[in-house]
């Protein structure tokens, strides 16, 4: 046993020693002119490189498994014992060459992988017994210990408020896009941020519990799923290669030709067959790893390249998931000077569509924290009112400016109706008794997303639709917006998920696209379910594919891939299939031989892997992997 870990562990070393003896055996030959030290190293080299081999072999043979190793080790010992050292080292090296190729492909996946572990937060604030605060290994926090979170920081757990008040950003956990105020005895999850506020949470989920964990799982899980081409190779090389043994003994039996039987064997060697369906289902894996795209294995890539139909829920999906000023209607003469005034304002709220005023005031350089406020009041559902440098300031819906006496004219209550129309939330503000701006604040949808809609549709989408629990009138806005084909709007869960089913029924291929709790049940009924963002642990167990960065350029690459990976599978198995068939033609017909048949099958093997390869830089080297965001900011 500790032989063969010596071995496994120094395959590359053997397998690059194996190289160097045989071209100092060609050397030896065509240039010294040392036919013996020719055919010395050459045998050398055999029995260096067939070790590794006859051990794979072996530990195969103990489980009932006739391997491709064993056909190898066969027809090298059979090479060797008729003085044929050349065809022996040559074929070893070669096996031994196309694994390396395939391991580097593995490792590179791999890397892939933990470059995004890197990017994980990798520290908490750990509160200890005396009130003290130190920063620890975010895999050192236990359940039970509290964390100290403050203002724009990632909650390192699942667990509950014992301390502070604070708004999270829980869209990728519930679906609504407004802020939720969390105090004590109020739970939070792990990968929501915390807005604005501190808390100190004691833990209740930690280490490979919280949502990174069960991200990192289910890529080391996809690696292992087999595709459907990978699981019927599977099962017929369980019958081809005994079959092949069996024809190898039959041709000696009639021929009693020993080489000719050897050369049979080397043939029929599946090696590029039984490789190249999961080479490719790797490089693509590791392809979309390394960008962000976690997907469940090869039959989830396999029927993501069968999709048709997509169905995408709205918020958080379609939509950025958090409030924001989508538009304005200014009639003062300065609409610099308006917005300061009402971010002045809203600055003694907080309220989230006064959060959305202040976030564009803040984007726009405005200060104004420096204006003189008096005589502020807040009245709930209407508003608030304050006096900004001796001007009287009302910002807030209808009412509140009944209230003031304050009417709107005909164009103002034309342009009212049109921003309410797009389903947004509108803030009226007026001066001195004067209407001076609406606000249109919504929930924005995310920047570019027609054009990766289009592109979607290129890449092979038949069918967009909406289903949504939003209203009528912001879905039907939203989805002209974006040229969705259909749309279905205020639907609870269940009722998603009816349509979904009717959409299987009607034949479709249909990936549902969408984050958070209240998806899971139709992430899991659709043939592919995508969560959009890092989501919640159900998210992840009832998706087939996760975009950690919740983009729709990385679901359009993912679509692409996904068609790629199964087409360069396809490939793989033809090239396969074509190279057994021409050696087999090319024996019968007397133009091939042991050692030009074993050159070609391992070269076979090492086109496939190559071919595989290419699907590593699918869409590009480096130029989309520098776009997967730091874990910390994922929601």
């Amino acid at each position: 046993m500790k032989f063969q870990l010596w071995i496994e562990k120094h395959t590359t070393q053997i397998t690059a020693i194996t190289a160097v003896l045989i071209a100092a055996g060609y050397a030896s030959k065509y240039l010294l002119q040392l036919p013996v030290a020719y055919a010395l190293l050459l045998a050398v080299a055999s029995i260096i490189a067939v070790v590794p081999i006859a051990l794979h072999a072996i530990s195969a043979l103990r489980v009932k498994v006739i391997s491709i190793e064993l056909l190898v080790t066969i027809a090298v010992i059979g090479a060797f014992v008729i003085g044929e050292y050349n065809e022996s080292a040559v074929v070893t090296f070669l096996f031994l060459f196309g694994n390396f190729l395939e391991q580097k492909t593995l490792a590179k996946t791999r890397a892939s992988i933990k470059s995004l572990t890197a990017m994980a937060p990798t520290t908490a604030e750990l509160v200890n017994d005396d009130g003290s605060v130190e920063t620890v290994d975010v895999d050192d926090v236990e359940e039970g210990d509290v964390v100290l979170v403050k203002t724009g920081g990632a909650i390192p757990v699942d667990g509950t408020v014992i301390e502070g008040q604070g708004y999270t950003d829980e869209a990728a956990v519930t679906g609504e896009s407004r802020a939720v105020t969390k105090n004590t005895g109020d739970s939070v999850f792990s990968g929501t941020l915390l807005s604005d506020g501190y808390v100190k949470i004691k833990a209740t989920k930690v280490g490979e519990d919280t949502t990174f964990g069960k991200i990192i799982e289910l890529v080391e899980d996809a690696q292992d799923t087999k595709s459907h081409a990978e699981k019927f190779i599977d099962r017929f090389a369980q019958y081809y290669t005994p079959a092949v043994l069996i024809i190898a003994l039959a041709v000696f039996l009639v021929s009693r030709d020993f080489k000719l039987a050897i050369t049979v064997l080397v043939l029929g060697c599946p090696g590029a067959l039984v490789i190249g369906a999961p080479v490719s289902n790797v490089a693509g894996i590791g392809n979309g790893a390394k960008r962000g795209i976690l997907v469940k294995g090869g039959e989830a890539m396999d029927t993501f390249a069968k999709v048709d139909t997509f169905v995408f829920d709205k918020t958080g999906t379609l939509t950025e998931g958090k409030t924001a000023l989508a538009d304005a209607k200014v009639y003062g003469a300065d609409a610099a000077q308006i917005l300061t005034q009402t971010a002045a304002v809203e600055a003694l709220s907080d309220h989230p569509l006064g959060k959305a005023i202040l976030n564009a005031a803040d984007a726009q350089g405005l200060d104004y924290t420096k204006l003189s406020i008096s005589a502020s009041q807040t009245l709930k559902g209407q508003g608030i009112t304050a006096t900004v440098d001796g001007q009287e300031i009302c910002a807030g819906n209808q009412k509140l400016l009944a209230a003031h006496h304050v009417t709107l004219n005909e164009q103002q209550q034309a342009d009212l109706a049109a921003l309410q129309a797009t389903g947004s939330s509108v803030v009226i503000v007026a001066v001195a008794g004067q209407v001076a701006a609406i606000y249109a604040i919504a929930d924005t949808i995310r920047p570019e997303l027609a054009d990766q809609l289009a592109a979607l549709r290129q890449a092979g989408a038949k069918h967009l639709v909406m289903l949504t629990g939003d209203n009528a009138q912001t879905a039907n806005y939203v989805a002209e917006q974006l040229g969705i084909d259909e749309v279905h709007a205020e639907l609870l869960p269940d009722e998603k998920v009816t349509y979904v089913k009717a959409f299987k029924d009607e034949g479709r291929t249909v990936a549902f696209v969408g984050d958070g709790i209240n998806d899971s049940p139709s992430l899991a009924t659709a043939d592919i379910g995508i969560a959009m963002g890092s989501g919640t642990d159900v998210a992840i167990e009832t998706s087939d594919i996760v975009l950690m960065q919740s983009s729709f350029a990385a679901l359009v690459h993912a679509y692409k891939l996904a068609k790629k990976t199964v087409m360069n599978t396809r490939e793989n198995v033809a090239i396969a299939i074509g190279v057994v068939a021409f050696l087999l033609l090319g024996l019968i017909a007397g133009f091939i031989y042991m050692a030009s048949g074993m050159f070609v099958h391992e070269a076979s093997i090492l086109v496939v892997i190559f071919n595989a390869m290419r699907l590593i830089n699918f869409g590009g080297r480096e130029k989309e992997a520098k776009k997967v965001p730091n874990l910390t900011a994922v929601k």
